[in-house]
């Protein structure tokens, strides 16, 4: 009977190491690399972004890019971190486009899903995000085209989109000429329309131009803006300098059209002419329109293959904007930041690398691929415009970044 025991212990303790070592072989999270015969770990990729309200559409296209990539990093076996096979997973919480809401998604991204890298697609997230990101050790993917983020010279900050102070100028001179020089400014009251408003009034005026309008409006709650392009359009303008989301941006101009406004609009870089266009239905509404060239269009073949696989996903009539496009790009370059860097949880190490990452993937599979990450934590990027004349879209010439 004593025999009996013994073996019946030997069996369980044997059994229980054999469980025991299965289960360590998966760990989730963002800790520490592993041992010396390598672990299977799943990695949490924070997103804080609209979801709700008159954004949603510009948080899903962020979110959509940031998924693909994931799915396709992980079909392809993950990402190797040193002994360490990673499978990441995307995390995203809904802040209603309000600052306050991304510190606090942050904070439980960080604490709850041991987030590294967090993604946040507007200004107002990303400045309110840099006062706790260094201190609570997360690197802050910024898909904005502020220049704010970047002067502020935080050292775990990549802005992604080139900014947007190189847009007014080429945007105004071209709309001075086609149409004249009194603009009506409708523009929406969130912060990063009130810095663009800023910058394109000095810009205008500059250049000659004459301010005759100003009618702001929240894109993310009103839906009926017939009241504010009425203000605007009484002052008899050439041009009128629009933006926020996609869909609220597209209402503005089709209330313009049907009050009998034939001028000239010019559209901050956060709404895409792709996704206004269907939403007006009639592309003659578009006439005189600029804006930032839609990113399918980029003349690379990687672009072209995930146009291809986006329309497979969603539907041969859909169209990936630049959020998608750019997101998509930059989980890939982040992905192999953390291999080049052997780190998942160390968020200066993987900045450290991203140069050395864009320059081992190739865009013949990634699209709008960086060159490089400049010295103030932007990705090198070639941005376009576009302005629809005669019926066709007309790319613009831009300058290079700062």
């Amino acid at each position: 009977m004593k025999q009996k025991w013994k073996s019946l212990f030997a069996w369980s303790t044997a059994a229980s190491l054999l469980f025991l070592t299965a289960c360590g072989s998966q760990q989730t999270g963002g800790g520490s690399n592993g041992g010396s015969g390598g672990q299977t770990k799943v990695v949490s990729i924070g997103w804080s972004g609209p979801q709700s309200g008159g954004a949603a559409l510009y948080g899903k296209n962020t979110l959509d890019g940031l998924q693909m990539a994931i799915d396709d990093i992980n079909a392809a076996g993950g990402i190797k971190v040193g002994k360490d096979t990673i499978s990441l997973k995307l995390a995203a919480l809904d802040d209603k486009y309000l600052p306050n809401e991304t510190v606090t998604n942050a904070r439980r991204l960080k604490t709850e899903n041991k987030a590294t890298i967090i993604f946040t697609p507007h200004s107002g997230g990303v400045l309110a995000l840099q006062n706790i990101n260094v201190q609570e050790k997360f690197l802050i993917a910024a898909y904005t085209s502020e220049p704010k983020v970047t002067e502020a010279k935080n050292p775990l900050t990549v802005r992604i989109p080139p900014r947007y102070d190189i847009y007014p100028k080429p945007f105004s001179e071209e709309m001075i000429k086609r149409f004249g020089k009194k603009v009506a400014l409708v523009p929406g009251t969130h912060q990063y329309a009130k810095d663009w408003t800023t910058v394109f009034k000095k810009t205008w005026t500059e250049l000659g131009g004459e301010i005759v309008a100003e009618s702001p409006v929240d894109y993310n709650k009103e839906s009926d803006f017939s009241a504010a392009v009425s203000k605007a359009l009484a002052a008899k303008p050439d041009v009128l300098f629009v933006g926020g989301a996609s869909q609220p941006t597209a209402l503005v101009i089709k209330a313009a059209r049907e009050q009998g406004f034939k001028g000239g609009f010019i559209v901050m870089d956060q709404a895409k002419v792709e996704e206004i266009e269907p939403i007006l239905k009639d592309p003659k509404l578009l006439e005189g329109v600029i804006g930032v060239q839609p990113a399918s269009l980029y003349p690379t073949e990687g672009t072209r293959k995930f146009v291809e696989k986006y329309k497979l996903k969603f539907g041969a009539d859909k169209i990936p904007t630049s959020e998608t496009l750019y997101h998509y790009m930059t989980m890939y370059v982040l992905a192999k930041a953390m291999e080049l860097a052997g780190t998942t949880d160390d968020p200066a190490a993987i900045k450290a690398k991203i140069s050395d990452a864009c320059k081992q993937l190739t865009d013949d599979k990634i699209p709008l691929l960086a060159k490089g990450l400049a010295d103030d934590g932007a990705l090198i990027t070639s941005p376009t415009a576009t302005t629809m004349k005669n019926g066709k879209y007309i790319e613009i010439p831009l300058p290079a970044p700062k």
